[in-house]
């Protein structure tokens, strides 16, 4: 079935919904948000996409990608890697999508020069909710280019995307660096971020004494290889090593069989365990599908701490002394993101202040939650004041007032009124907090 015929049965499918149904974008893949109780799941028509999950083209001379939503990085890189070719950011784990890594701000090493995976992008097509197609890139439809990245579907599902390939060799290398300091670890980043001079950064913080930085870059031939999709634990490796050398295909999927919090809160760190059902049982993909099962039986139970913080660097020293004060859980997973200029899904006065264009994305995975305190409504609060950003992919605890001060109401209501005026995608607020 071509991409046109494969369209027109999703436009038919939303014309069906004569009563006005919430539409929900059904696909195979499992969704990389963390799990959470679904809402309105049984008020909602649901449109089957699961088919759009082809590469359409891949143009060696130009460097560019045109694909389907639903085309999994770990697909992607396997075909572009024959050409000689990656996309300039691919997510970590195997099963996130092209279509999803623009909903869900997907960023990763190459991100502290590129930023993220819609900073990558050139062009998509965006059905809306009454069927109707719109192309939309930087300088045609540019409003909704830059709303549906961030925003979690609700402006418009991308039913096509295209975006920049880069140059890429067989192998990586990769050295490690120990910092006793966030002051020298930070300096060391900084000093990358402006001379832009290797292709891979970020890192892990397991202590603080303890701050370790990870470098890569591409190479041509190596003198070992390793892999850590099966007994070894990538992130583990990092504090025991000062040099590792990969495939470039391992090297980008290097954190999936050690999934977070997921492995970490499920004894699944276990050695044995690891080499009895590592095969089958440790890819991300079987892990969130585990996950997602058991969370709904866990109603009472506070949910643990799963969550990206984006601090700007010049306020990192002030999140990392209040991280010290109230958290204290390591290791906290470091990767530096360029921002050009702040996406306009972002209020503006939120970040009025900030000059800034490099973050410091601080991931804490797996932290439990064993007093009366809610340590999400804690980092939230400390980013309304420090100013930063989250991800929305975990639990959000945010009042109305308090969300549409980080995200843009006026330039998302704005989008919504040419995709979904009569918020047939669902809001953004109720989608993600709750």
């Amino acid at each position: 079935m071509s991409h046109q015929e494969k369209i027109k049965q999703i436009i038919q499918q939303i014309q069906q919904n004569q009563s006005g149904q919430r539409l929900v974008f059904t696909k195979k893949a499992v969704s990389h948000q963390v799990p959470k109780v679904e809402k309105n799941k049984n008020i909602s028509l649901k449109i089957d996409v699961s088919f759009l999950n082809e590469i359409i083209k891949i143009d060696v001379k130009n460097k560019t990608c045109i694909a389907e939503p639903n085309v999994t990085f770990w697909d992607l890189v396997d075909e572009t890697l024959k050409h000689g070719l990656v996309p300039m950011v691919v997510p970590e784990l195997k099963g996130i999508t092209v279509g999803g890594a623009v909903a869900g701000c997907s960023i990763e090493s190459m991100s502290y020069k590129v930023g993220g995976f819609h900073d990558t992008c050139i062009e998509y097509e965006v059905i809306t909710s009454d069927g109707q197609i719109i192309q939309a890139s930087r300088t045609k439809n540019s409003e909704i280019f830059e709303m549906v990245h961030g925003t979690f579907g609700t402006v418009g599902f991308i039913s096509q995307l295209k975006f920049k390939l880069i140059s890429a060799q067989p192998f990586i290398r990769l050295q490690y660096y120990t910092f006793d300091s966030l002051k020298k670890y930070q300096a060391a980043i900084q000093d990358h971020f402006q001379k832009k001079d290797v292709d891979f950064i970020d890192g892990v913080i397991f202590s603080n004494k303890k701050f370790i930085l990870s470098i890569g870059n591409f190479i041509s031939k190596a003198p070992y290889f390793n892999s850590y999709d099966w007994n070894q634990i990538y992130w583990k490796s990092v504090e025991q090593r000062q040099e590792d050398y990969l495939t470039t295909h391992d090297y980008f999927f290097r954190y999936d069989a050690g999934c977070h919090w997921i492995d970490r809160n499920y004894g699944l760190e276990n050695p044995i365990i690891r080499f009895l059902f590592g095969r089958y049982f440790l890819p991300s993909t079987k892990m969130l599908e585990l996950s997602k099962k058991i969370t709904p039986l866990l109603k009472n139970t506070k949910p643990d701490v799963v969550i990206d913080i984006f601090s700007p660097i010049s306020r990192l020293t002030k999140f990392w002394k209040f991280y010290l004060r109230k958290f204290k859980y390591f290791p906290v997973w470091v990767v530096p993101y360029y921002i050009e200029k702040p996406y306009p899904w972002i209020n503006s006065k939120h970040l009025r202040k900030i000059k800034d264009q490099l973050y410091i994305d601080l991931a804490i995975y797996g932290m439990k939650q064993t007093d009366h305190q809610n340590y999400y409504r804690l980092l939230e609060k400390k980013l309304l004041k420090l100013p930063g950003l989250k991800t929305l992919i975990s639990h959000n605890y945010f009042t109305q007032k308090e969300f549409w001060k980080i995200w843009n109401q006026k330039n998302w209501l704005s989008a919504k009124q040419k995709t979904d005026p009569n918020n047939l995608f669902g809001d953004l607020y109720q989608k993600m907090n709750r």
